[in-house]
């Protein structure tokens, strides 16, 4: 396809979503709880695994919040805080994508109860209900900055912030758990599909270089890779960068949604956000496309 044929990539988007791809034909509907399924991520990624044919439960503390949800997404009252609650919503599920988090404006402590903590008691919760896998949405800026070299899943993290500090730990945590099929996405700046994203942190990057890059995914490529690691029946136990195959720099990203270039004036603080990943992992054993591989490509086929 023509990186401007828009039409085209819709319809890539459409048949993954939708169609049993060659690598899956041996797939079997799952019973899914998703966290996190009134956040960004999160409610987008629970519309795509239900038309994917799988029945979705989505773990919520406040049913009033999930208005939002789609059609045929069931709830489960449920609250990472409170572990009494998470046996009744993991019971019965095949699966679990873990989604939720507690990002911005989030102190370390409390980044570290939601994010860590949160997080363990989900998985002691599933481990004991005997659910098959265990799905972890992390953030590529466990790497902390790569200076624009790609970093693969080898390499030693090294975040600075306290939300990847926490979400690293609970990596840690997953892959020495042992009864629990795990399997860890490290994702990347997220955005597409009517999400405010990128206007949202224009502010907060005014003051970066215009010409630093990182790794950005389109939510119907998130979740073509969460698809691929709940439905592949191995490996277990593995991590694997998201990203699209083109890293913008921030004067192109912001562009797309019409705001000016950032001025560098706070290069230091930037240098959290430099993150570049390597998606050859999740290529080769999952075959993992991008269906929008460019920034430019979801500008043309109207998906932003």
């Amino acid at each position: 396809m023509k990186s401007g044929d828009g039409s085209a990539r819709i319809q890539a988007v459409s048949d993954f979503s939708n169609a049993r791809v060659a690598s899956h034909d041996t797939m079997r509907a799952m019973d899914i709880l998703i966290t996190g399924a009134t956040g960004k991520v999160g409610s987008r990624l629970a519309i795509r695994l239900k038309d994917r044919g799988h029945t979705v439960r989505a773990l919520v503390r406040d049913p009033a919040r999930a208005d939002s949800l789609a059609a045929g997404i069931a709830l489960a009252h449920g609250d990472l805080l409170q572990p009494d609650t998470l046996a009744a919503a993991v019971r019965g599920v095949d699966a679990v994508v873990h989604c939720a988090a507690f990002f911005r404006g989030a102190t370390p402590e409390q980044a570290h109860a939601v994010n860590d903590a949160g997080t363990r008691r989900l998985a002691e919760a599933a481990r004991a209900a005997g659910v098959a896998r265990f799905v972890f949405t992390s953030t590529g800026l466990c790497y902390g900055s790569t200076g624009g070299r790609p970093a693969v899943e080898d390499d030693a993290p090294a975040p600075v912030d306290a939300y990847p500090l926490s979400k690293l730990a609970a990596e840690r945590m997953l892959l020495a758990t042992d009864g629990l099929d795990v399997r860890i996405l490290r994702l990347p700046f997220v955005y597409g599909d009517g999400d405010p994203h990128i206007a949202e942190v224009v502010p907060l990057m005014r003051g970066f270089p215009p010409g630093m890059r990182m790794s950005i995914g389109h939510h119907a490529d998130i979740a073509q890779a969460v698809a691929r690691v709940l439905e592949a029946p191995s490996p277990a136990h593995r991590l694997y960068n998201v990203a699209d195959d083109d890293a913008p720099d921030l004067a192109t990203l912001v562009a797309a949604v019409g705001a000016p270039p950032p001025d560098g004036s706070d290069a230091a603080r930037a240098a959290a956000f430099e993150v570049v990943m390597d998606t050859r992992r999740i290529r080769d054993d999952l075959g993992f496309a991008p269906a929008y591989p460019r920034l430019a490509d979801a500008v043309a086929a109207v998906a932003m």
